[in-house]
């Protein structure tokens, strides 16, 4: 009896170490001093984690010293044109039917929003320095998690925990690289960074964050005036950085089961309309001018012109469509000439009222796409 539990004993043992393996989760608390004294108090499993811990670097403000919108507050519209400009970048998102905009010029500020839309609970998220806007479902395994700042970068990108079991999460993927929930992915859900023109002319019924987030900032302005010109050098990275780009060149993205692709802006401003494939499915990319600069000038209404983008599948009604710009009718489809606007949607034509899959992507520096994915493929 006495063997058996020893053999026991060591095949549980044995398996856990197996798992721990497969999942490249390390089990040893090997902080440096001074992450200690910047950790210092938090409840995080430090044992947990699948990254080294030498490559996060403190951004400077403690955790939640950049603070998270908790308990988010909406208004019309017609407000809140009284405080954006047309040209202003919000984020948006649609769920169930239901639309809401996330004004940058607040969230350059505050980086994460949790909120419910359409019935799911979500954390829109924002981190300046890759120029990074992500969407996540904060449900997780049957539970509900609430998303913070943590203080902490890592390849410059925002490092966020969560209140209910302090593990730490990497914004730009997702996924849980310290503490209890180490390995556990969030999904991300599809949105896109647009003009606010853009947004109430399309619903101009939809909800605006308000500016009353309980917190004084300088809504409006740039704390991070001049950060993306093409020529600046990223902050807190010292890795080395894919050539085949400059760093702060902004790209449009998407990621699959086994591949990345990116697209740079430049080809997309010249084109206006990109068709490729995607292993194996047909995709378009669109791209329209009228979006400001979140990170140019002092202020972000003033800033210069980068466009916006946004990508969809090109499946529609049992077939896939080619998509071209007219200078007159802007995007159109061959087959129909159908015109379709920003969103997907036909605006006119044959096709009007469908709208297009949207594809989860996001617009990034280049940088910190190739630190998380460097096997991605240019599309030139």
């Amino acid at each position: 009896m006495k063997s058996f539990v020893k053999i026991l004993l060591s095949i549980l043992v044995f398996g856990t170490f197996s798992l721990m393996a497969q999942s490249n989760i390390s089990t040893i608390d090997d902080r440096s001093s001074k992450l200690k004294r910047v950790t210092t108090y938090w409840n995080t499993n430090w044992k947990k984690h699948n990254v080294p811990y030498d490559e996060l670097l403190s951004g400077g403000p403690p955790r939640d010293g950049i603070p998270p919108i908790d308990n988010p507050e909406f208004v019309d519209v017609s407000d809140a044109k009284s405080w954006i400009k047309d040209n202003e970048p919000v984020v948006f998102v649609k769920i169930n039917n239901e639309v809401k905009a996330y004004p940058i010029q607040i969230l350059i500020w505050h980086e994460i929003v949790n909120d419910t839309l359409g019935k799911k609970e979500i954390s829109v998220t924002f981190c300046p320095l890759c120029n990074s806007t992500i969407v996540f479902d904060r449900n997780l395994d049957g539970k509900l998690y609430d998303f913070g700042t943590s203080g902490l970068l890592r390849n410059s990108d925002l490092v966020m925990w969560d209140r209910q079991s302090e593990t730490l999460w990497q914004q730009f993927t997702g996924e849980a690289i310290i503490g209890e929930l180490t390995g556990k992915k969030l999904t991300m859900l599809p949105s896109s960074m647009i003009s606010f023109k853009d947004y109430y002319t399309a619903y101009p019924q939809g909800k605006v964050l308000s500016k009353e987030t309980g917190h004084y900032r300088a809504y409006g302005n740039n704390p991070y005036v001049g950060y993306d010109d093409i020529n600046n050098s990223p902050f807190l990275y010292n890795d080395p950085i894919d050539k085949r780009l400059k760093p702060m060149q902004r790209v449009v993205t998407i990621s699959g089961d086994s591949s990345s692709k990116a697209y740079t802006y430049p080809i997309l401003k010249s084109k206006k309309v990109v068709n490729d494939s995607f292993e194996g499915k047909d995709i378009v990319v669109f791209y329209k001018t009228g979006t400001t600069s979140a990170l140019d000038g002092r202020k972000i209404a003033s800033s210069r012109d980068v466009g916006t983008t946004a990508v969809f599948s090109s499946f529609l009604d049992g077939t896939n469509l080619e998509f071209v710009y007219d200078k007159n009718l802007g995007i159109i489809d061959s087959k129909t000439k159908s015109s379709w606007n920003i969103f997907g949607q036909a605006v006119s034509g044959k096709y009007k009222g469908k709208t297009l899959k949207q594809i989860v992507h996001a617009d990034h520096f280049w940088f910190s796409w190739a630190a998380f994915k460097p096997d991605t493929k240019v599309y030139k």
